[in-house]
């Protein structure tokens, strides 16, 4: 790759904390009793009866005063009133730079675009030109804070939220280490900002000056430059070796790699335009299989492996767009800088300044009713999938579900945990599942009611700030710096069995017909996205194969028929409602449940 550029890159994470002219108020620290009762409260019905009475007692002693937790408290307070977010460096390092894992699959999140209709490969470089310019449309509003502010929907609706994410979407770049990883933002107004991108083709890396003679290249300019990259991708008499599949490993296993690498003057150099470039632009072989929704998805998560797009990749950089010459389009996000709805966001401008009529559409749906219709039974609609998505797991037992709750409405928030497995949605699935049928139809709609009730609950708390997972990472990271004994609460083998998210989920709305995907954070688990729209329900569930446990397609067939038997359940007793009282046949009667696959 060329390296004639001399960038002068300069990163630092100190962050604006205004959202506009209006500074947002600081993340709380909630109140310790409430944090230990909540978890508490959150455990219970997860483990044994005597594994229970143990960690209680555990937790007790721990927030007994004058104890540990008092101590772990007070810092916590006095750690608020010093920084902007007193959560944000122990989140960003626990969530993401300390996690040695790679981050194909295990970290960085994609948006799978409508499937493209190309004809040949100039249509597909005519669709990278225009998104190339999308890009720098989009980068240009948010280097002029011209991007429209973003406010709260559904819960606390109209309460503005933090813009900062929005701000390193084309700035960041997590940089390997042996032991952690560094993320790095270039916000200083002082350095030049980036005038190039890297073009990937044929596992080759290309520099694509988006500027020339001060003057930004249009639509046919951009074309050309991709076709000649193209020529010289397939022409090239000594072909480079697929270095980008290095990011694809594990963390420290990179980091070594590039430590050789970076000895070498050509490789620095050529890392340090990668390092600072605007995004990366992917331009893929087709990938020989059927484009469906489940093979487009794997292709933006993985590439497909060597033997096809995965060594065409940077796995580092923030942002980094895919376009197939088979139609398979999309854009894979380094997560640690950003939450999934900035990439959103990014991505419905970019579609909605593209979107051409010839699109084949290949999305999985759920297609018998959407949001519109759980509305209607006066009902959060995130409330009642993450209710069906406990019913679809459940086999006797629910497990520790991670959904992802949006802390923006704070100063450099990011998210916090909601907790969906609760006692409630533990009583609704076991009322729906019982093969008695002991449960009449109005008794399993109160407990479906208490439920969703329970989770909007929580949801509030987490968006508020008052959620229990941030909280008692502080508190153990406090411990560490103190340099204290580990204390007992977060050896308990409750508190790691309750971090162990087998459910992983995230609600990913979007307006235009595209879909969300990422991997699941432990090996027996699933990563389920799901994204809510009037009349249907995209759903995107990940696997691991080499997992017995598992199995994504099973789960599939569960979730649809748990919505099913929701619906049904709520069309009866709707019926019932507008009845007059039966002798024989009132409704309330003992009703059979349907026959909901409980996978094994």
């Amino acid at each position: 790759m060329a390296s004639d550029h001399n960038v002068n890159f300069s990163a630092f994470l100190g962050l604006s904390v205004c959202c506009r002219n209006k500074v947002l108020p600081k993340v709380p620290v909630p109140p310790l009793k409430q944090t230990l009762d909540t978890y508490l409260k959150c455990v219970q019905h997860l483990v044994k009866e005597e594994q229970f009475k143990k960690t209680k007692a555990i937790v007790e002693k721990f927030g007994a005063p004058g104890g540990v937790g008092e101590i772990l408290q007070k810092k916590l307070l006095e750690r608020k009133d010093k920084k902007a977010n007193w959560v944000y460096d122990y989140w960003l390092e626990d969530m993401y730079l300390n996690n040695r894992l790679a981050l194909p699959v295990n970290s960085n999140p994609a948006m799978v675009f409508p499937k493209q209709a190309f004809r040949d490969h100039k249509d597909a470089l005519r669709f990278a030109a225009r998104l190339i310019c999308g890009v720098l449309e989009y980068k240009a509003l948010i280097d002029a804070r011209k991007l429209p502010l973003d406010f709260a929907r559904g819960q606390l609706a109209g309460t503005p939220l933090c813009m900062e994410q929005y701000y390193r979407l084309f700035t960041s770049y997590r940089y390997p280490g042996l032991k952690t990883d560094t993320l790095k933002v270039d916000l200083n107004a002082a350095s030049p900002a980036p005038e190039h991108m890297i073009v990937v083709c044929k596992n080759q890396f290309f520099l694509l000056d988006v500027v020339t003679n001060n003057k930004q290249l249009n639509e046919t300019e951009f074309f050309l430059q991709l076709e000649k990259i193209m020529k010289m991708s397939e022409n090239a008499e000594e072909k480079l070796p697929p270095f980008g599949i290095l990011t694809s490993d594990g963390r420290t296993e990179w980091a070594q790699a590039r430590e050789a690498l970076i000895k070498d003057q050509t490789n620095s150099d050529s890392l340090a335009l990668i390092e600072s470039c605007i995004c990366v632009v992917c331009l893929d072989e087709p990938c020989g299989v059927p484009p469906s929704d489940t093979n487009r998805a794997l292709m933006m998560l993985h590439g497909g492996g060597r033997e096809q797009n995965g060594a065409n990749r940077w796995y580092d950089k923030s942002m980094q767009f895919v376009v197939g010459m088979d139609g398979v389009c999309g854009v894979v996000c380094e997560h640690s800088p950003f939450e999934g709805i900035v990439m959103v966001q990014c991505s419905e401008f970019l579609m909605k300044r593209m979107l051409v009529n010839n699109l084949d559409m290949d999305v999985f749906t759920f297609e018998t009713y959407g949001k519109e219709f759980i509305k209607k039974q006066k009902m959060s609609p995130d409330a009642f999938i993450q209710i069906s998505l406990q019913l679809a797991f459940y086999k006797g037992r629910l497990v520790s579900t991670y959904e992802s709750a949006s802390l923006r409405r704070f100063q450099e928030g990011r998210v916090d945990n909601i907790r969906s497995a609760t006692a409630e949605a533990l009583a609704f699935v076991r009322s729906m599942t019982d093969d008695r049928a002991t449960f009449t139809d109005s008794e399993k709609m109160k407990r479906l009611k208490d439920a969703v009730k329970a989770q909007t609950d929580y949801t509030i708390a987490a968006i508020t700030g008052m959620a229990i997972d941030n909280h008692l990472l502080g508190l153990l990271k406090v411990s560490k710096q103190l340099n204290m004994e580990k204390p007992e609460i977060f050896c308990d083998e409750t508190y790691l069995a309750s971090n162990h998210f087998i459910l992983s989920t995230s609600q990913v709305p979007t307006t235009v017909e595209m879909f969300c995907c990422y991997g699941p954070v432990v090996p027996n688990g699933y990563g389920t996205c799901y994204n809510p729209q009037p009349h249907h329900i995209v759903f995107s569930v990940a696997s691991f194969w080499e997992n017995t446990e598992t199995s994504s397609a099973v789960f599939v067939k569960a979730l649809n028929e748990g919505l099913l038997e929701i619906r049904d359940l709520c069309n009866r007793s709707a019926a019932a409602d507008t009845k007059p009282p039966q002798s024989s046949t009132a409704a309330g009667q003992p009703r059979k449940s349907g026959n909901v696959n409980h996978f094994p």
